[in-house]
This record gives C-alpha cells, sequence and structure tokens, in this order.
C-alpha cells in the first residue's frame, strides 16, 4: 500500500519506520512547520493545573521550573505521552478531542479556585479557555508556538506522486487540510484523488477537503493510524 504521510518529519519519523517496517511504500509531505512563540514568563505556583491540546504545546514550554506533579490534562493519548515524556506525573488524557477533554476537566479538576494553566498554538478550533470559563473556571491560556504553512515543494517529488498516487493519506489539523488544498490547486492534482482514502483527525479537518473527489473519508484519532490500515 503506498501511503502519504502529512506531518512534519519530527512527527511522524516513527511512523514511517513503522509502515515501511509493514511493508508498506510511505511518501512524505510537510504541509506546515511549527515554530516557537515567545510568551511571558510564567508563575507556575499560581497554578493548580495544566492544559495540553497539542504535543507541540508541551514541547515548546519551557517546564524547569515547574512541578511536573501538578495535575496535567491532555487531549489525547501522543499529547500525554509527550507530556510524560518531559517528566509530567500526574497526567490524564481525553480520547483526543478537545470537547471531551473539557468534559474531563469538569469530573476531574477539583481545584475551581485555583487557575488552570492553558497552553496551545496560536490557531486553536476549539475556543476550550472560554468554554472553562463558561463553566466557572479559572483559565490563564498562554500561546507558544504557531504554524506556518509550506508553499513550495520539491518539482521532482510532486511529479512522481502524480504518477504513483497514494491508496491513502493522512491529515491530522485543519492548517494542514488548508495547505493541502492549496498544494492540490498549485500543482492541478485535484482531480488525481478519486482512488485515495483520506484519513482525518476530526469533521472540521475533512470538511476542508470535501470538495475533492476521495475513494471513501475516514475520521480517526491519534494513535489509531495503524489500526486504519487493516479498514480499507
Amino acid at each position: 500500500m503506498h501511503i502519504l504521510l502529512t506531518r512534519p518529519l519530527e512527527d511522524c519519523s516513527e511512523m514511517i519506520i513503522k509502515f515501511q517496517s509493514l511493508g508498506h511504500q510511505v511518501s512524505h509531505l510537510p504541509l506546515i512547520r511549527i515554530e516557537k512563540v515567545n510568551y511571558e514568563e510564567i508563575n507556575f505556583s499560581e497554578y493548580g493545573g495544566i492544559v495540553f491540546t497539542s504535543a507541540n504545546a508541551v514541547k515548546f514550554l519551557n517546564t524547569v521550573k515547574l512541578d511536573k506533579n501538578i495535575k496535567c490534562f491532555c487531549v489525547g493519548n501522543a499529547t500525554e505521552n509527550k507530556a510524560r515524556s518531559v517528566g509530567f506525573q500526574n497526567t490524564i488524557a481525553a480520547e483526543g478531542n478537545v470537547t471531551n477533554l473539557k468534559e474531563l476537566i469538569i469530573q476531574s479538576y477539583e481545584s475551581k479556585n485555583k487557575e488552570l494553566l492553558y497552553v496551545s498554538g496560536e490557531t486553536i478550533s476549539v475556543d476550550l479557555d472560554q468554554q472553562l470559563l463558561s463553566e466557572g473556571f479559572k483559565v490563564k491560556r498562554i500561546i507558544n508556538y504557531r504554524v506556518d504553512h509550506n508553499q513550495k515543494f520539491d518539482e521532482k517529488f510532486v511529479n512522481e506522486l502524480k504518477l504513483n498516487m497514494p491508496d491513502m493519506v493522512y491529515v491530522y489539523s485543519q492548517n494542514s487540510a488548508s495547505s493541502f488544498l492549496n498544494f492540490m490547486k498549485i500543482y492541478q492534482t485535484e482531480n488525481l484523488w478519486m482512488n485515495t482514502n483520506l484519513m482525518c483527525i476530526g469533521e472540521k479537518t475533512s470538511s476542508i477537503l470535501n470538495e475533492i473527489k476521495w475513494k471513501k473519508i475516514f475520521l480517526f484519532n491519534p494513535g489509531e493510524e495503524e489500526f486504519l490500515l487493516y479498514k480499507i
């Protein structure tokens, strides 16, 4: 099977190796770049819990002065794994979407009088901080990374892709979906995906690519990538 992965290389290198070990052909089309954003110094002692909606938020947070036993809420398993890899001990993960994460916080965070620190990217699909504020929580949002869209791609790679279209492609965010659609229009590949299965995280991501004719569209959560191989 020919699989196209679209995340930055550092985020999908293990998956490339895994899929190749299973005998699949893997192509890599990084659609976005993740860049650190400078943020104000944080007095971590003021917070009773910390919330991450992506592994990148964990990656770009300076945790040297942070008590790693703080209650740490993560949107899904991949984010939780990243949090644990940098030393967080008291982690709890939702099932890969922000709605579930909000309910998890409502049910599990008992110190409503102590502020939550919400660390995220510049662009978010759900205003989690505002929703928690409306539920009576105290929340401070810190932005520590942004997404830039790749505009130029290797012409040789694009030409080879046109001759050997993938059987499936994984798209992880609305930002990536927008970049992917832009890529298709720049290189005039809009009509070449009819035999490709589109794998998307969430309906909002897939809706951006609905104008393209796909074989099938599947929604998935991080960590289910290999499982999806056996569904098509």
